[in-house]
């Protein structure tokens, strides 16, 4: 880690920077504040907006728990951020991704137009995969992939998974760019 944690819980001097604390903890029940959160709380204001953006994200979108946790695992792989893929890839699983499937997801060179691809994950699981690629990687995505995304999913699903990626991008960079956890130094 780069920066020292804050106490667990971290002391609080305002009402409001104790209620942007009890949010993060309401968010996280039953589990402890993360790392993650133990960095953010460095900055009220930060963590307050983080906590109400990523929480829609993770828990207010129409995406199912395997689409949603695809793009994020993918986004995790790609920049490197072994927290992040830690913390998701078992939701992954537990949302009925075979252990292959999973460590297709988990390759940062797989190639999802391939036939391994095609007989481990369904159409929009791929076309998830490849959006997130072209989002995370190059940022500009190809109207192909475009094409194949909107093909599997309405107008909301492709702004909930292009927010979900976009989100997922930020909280890795954070991670990685901290060495959050302490898994990228």
């Amino acid at each position: 880690m780069r920066l020292p944690y804050v106490p667990n819980p971290p002391p609080t001097h305002t009402p409001e920077e104790t209620r942007i604390l009890e949010a993060v903890q309401a968010r996280r029940a039953p589990n402890p504040l993360l790392p993650l959160d133990l960095t953010l709380l460095h900055s009220f204001p930060v963590t307050d907006g983080w906590n109400s953006f990523i929480g829609a994200i993770r828990t207010r979108t129409s995406l199912s728990a395997v689409i949603r946790e695809l793009a994020i695992c993918r986004v995790a792989v790609v920049n490197g951020a072994l927290f992040e893929w830690e913390q998701h890839a078992p939701l992954l699983s537990e949302g009925g991704l075979s252990d292959e499937a999973l460590e297709l997801i988990g390759d940062a060179k797989a190639d999802f137009e391939g036939p391994r691809a095609a007989e481990l994950l369904a159409p929009d699981q791929r076309a998830v995969a490849q959006y997130t690629d072209a989002m995370t990687k190059t940022v500009t995505v190809s109207d192909e992939v475009f094409a194949q995304v909107k093909s599997c999913f309405n107008d909301k699903e492709v702004v909930e998974i292009t927010a979900t990626i976009a989100a997922y991008n930020c909280v890795s960079r954070f991670l990685v760019a901290l060495d959050v956890g302490e898994k990228n130094h």
